[in-house]
């Protein structure tokens, strides 16, 4: 998969995933946050974490080669099968425990996450493998 957005969106990611992570604890010390608007916002922080999970994805490296194209492409493969097993799981402890209210919603935002933590570890491993190859 080749990265459709310059070098500058990679870090760009990373502080929109900060911001999205903090903002909502500042709401609520704010008192901006109440139970009319928790929805609102609860869904708004998912989509800015989405939304920075995929500057991540799609950024290109600064050493971009066929190499980093290979990653990313094993860093989807491994995030779909990390996200199938983490939503599978959650189903059956959701059956196990006869819960039949809640439902899990946030199946793309847990798959970004894992894509970017494979695509990460995948980076930096190349990066050591190149650093110690004899």
């Amino acid at each position: 998969m080749k990265a459709l957005l310059p070098v500058y969106c990679r870090p760009l990611g990373y502080v929109v995933l900060l911001v999205a992570l903090f903002i909502p604890f500042i709401l609520v010390m704010q008192g901006v946050v109440t139970d009319t608007n928790l929805l609102f916002y609860k869904e708004c922080t998912k989509l800015l974490m989405m939304a920075g999970c995929l500057l991540i994805i799609f950024a290109l490296s600064k050493n971009e080669s066929r190499e980093t194209e290979q990653i990313r492409n094993s860093a989807v493969r491994n995030a779909i099968f990390l996200t199938f097993l983490f939503v599978f799981g959650g189903m059956l402890w959701r059956v196990m425990q006869g819960d039949v209210i809640n439902v899990d919603t946030s199946s793309f935002l847990t798959f970004l996450v894992f894509n970017v933590l494979c695509l990460e570890f995948g980076l930096k491993k190349t990066l050591v493998d190149r650093f110690f190859k004899r």
